[in-house]
């Protein structure tokens, strides 16, 4: 191959790669993981852009947004947070919309631990119980709202053991850390099978319905990438996916 010909070879993949291959940052709800590594991958053979991905809870999310982190989208666990940044224009308006709605579950990754009515919270027959921070994790909250309302939060507080977000709660159950936790359904289910073990899916009216929503950030505003990975999350693949992890839509 001839110098110019190389070098013209060399310009049409440079060329084709800004074009094409742009990179989007995100901040993904820890709930999320399983769904967004599938969507990613999705949305990069489908596009051609790169889905960066970094995962948390929406608290430090916001947090770090509001000092300058360089997300450009956020995929969160709630509708009030990226309200919040749209009001504090940190978020493009009229960006945001609900991509799924979540479920929480007490598990156990041992058989027999948890019953199929939460009566093992009321008999507090264990020793740890795993929940990610309320003041930090939406799964926490929703799981402090539940504990309230079957009157158990204060005799069970001293079993706690908070993780940072519900992927550490699911990891201090999943290892035998913690006898049962809260978690997200995301996490146990995919495919119409539960993970090994024993489980409660907690009825809605105990918890406050968990509305997930998505938004462009204000340093996504000029990148292509972040406004075609949130029209990704509204396609019919995208949806698919999302629903094989227990979500409803």
């Amino acid at each position: 191959m001839n110098a110019l010909k190389f070098l013209g070879l060399f310009a049409y993949a440079l060329i084709s790669g800004l074009a094409f291959g742009a990179e989007v940052k995100v901040a993904v709800a820890a709930n999320f993981t399983g769904p967004m590594e599938k969507i990613a991958s999705a949305f990069g053979r489908e596009t051609g852009h790169k889905a960066t991905l970094a995962y948390g809870t929406v608290g430090k999310f916001y947090s770090q947004i509001k000092n300058g982190a360089p997300f450009e989208v956020l995929i969160s666990s709630d509708a009030e947070t990226p309200a919040r940044l749209e009001a504090e224009g940190l978020a493009i308006p009229g960006s945001r919309f609900p991509y799924a709605v979540g479920r929480l579950v007490l598990w156990s990754a041992k058989a027999g631990v948890v019953d199929d009515k939460g009566e093992v919270l009321k008999r507090g027959a264990f020793r740890h119980l795993a929940l990610a921070n309320p003041k930090m994790a939406v799964y926490g909250a929703a799981a402090m709202d539940v504990m309230n309302k079957l009157g158990v939060a204060s005799a069970l507080e001293p079993k706690f053991v908070l993780g940072e977000s519900v992927t550490q709660a699911y990891q201090f159950t999943a290892s035998g850390n913690a006898d049962l936790g809260f978690v997200a359904l995301s996490q146990i289910y995919q495919d119409g099978r539960f993970a090994p073990g024993s489980h409660w899916l907690i009825p809605a009216e105990l918890y406050p319905r968990l509305r997930q929503e998505a938004v462009q950030l204000v340093k996504g505003k000029d990148n292509e990438a972040a406004a075609a990975l949130l029209a990704f999350l509204k396609s019919d693949a995208a949806k698919e996916i999302i629903r094989t992890y227990g979500y409803e839509l």
